[in-house]
């Protein structure tokens, strides 16, 4: 059984939120309807850099789509993955390869050797949380509906 509690630290998360410009978003769907658009389209909206990384479309999110991690032209600061457990080792091996800054696995997306993979490589893993629920609550959009932001302040910029 995976310990998930040592890959969903708050300040690793707060962390990597922080140092974040450029995401590519593995498995970003085309289709509107599923999670990891809305999460893109979401980030976009909130001035991040989104990388579509879908070999079977061209363009998503008005953003070119890449094959691969590799194909990417530009440094990545996460790798998000929206992708079946056993596909992380392969995507954090290509992370470690193209000096991506951190691997985030969305929820569902647990996978021991993947995260070790990207650890012995020295990049931040957070795992089985969603990028985007963690955005809006430390970076300040969800303190109002109740979620523990643990701050006390009203201070929005950098970490707490």
């Amino acid at each position: 059984m995976t310990d998930l509690a040592r890959y969903q630290d708050p300040l690793t998360i707060q962390r990597v939120l922080h140092a974040t410009r450029t995401i590519a978003i593995v498995g970003l769907s085309g289709n509107e309807l599923r999670p990891s658009n809305f999460v893109g389209y979401y980030l976009k909206r909130h001035g991040y850099q989104v990388i579509p990384v879908n070999p079977r479309e061209k363009e998503i999110l008005g953003e070119t789509s890449y094959p691969s991690l590799s194909d990417v032209p530009v440094p990545i600061d996460l790798v998000d993955v929206f992708r079946a457990p056993d596909a992380l080792p392969a995507i954090a091996r290509e992370a470690v390869e193209v000096k991506a800054g951190a691997l985030w696995c969305q929820f569902g997306v647990i996978n021991e050797e993947g995260a070790r993979i990207a650890e012995d490589a020295g990049l931040p893993v957070i795992m089985d949380r969603c990028l985007k629920v963690e955005h809006a609550r430390y970076v300040g959009r969800m303190h109002w509906l109740g979620f523990n932001t643990q701050r006390i302040t009203s201070v929005r910029s950098g970490l707490q």
